[in-house]
């Protein structure tokens, strides 16, 4: 079976971050949401569903 090569994921930080390394960053894949470190991104990324980032989402806003 060839060997599918997938595009590198584009990983973006809020613009409300305030430019320093002090937040995290996330990428959108087909059916996953990428969240990782953005003072260390070699440390891996976790993987949520479209509906858990939303809830993520949803109760950081109103925390």
């Amino acid at each position: 079976m060839p060997e599918v090569e997938f595009p590198a994921p584009v990983w973006r930080k809020s613009s409300h971050s305030g430019g320093g390394n002090d937040c995290v960053e996330v990428a959108l894949f087909a059916e996953r949401v990428g969240v990782r470190d953005s003072k260390n991104p070699d440390a891996g990324a976790l993987s949520v569903s479209p509906r858990g980032w939303a809830g993520l989402l949803g109760a950081v806003g109103r925390a």
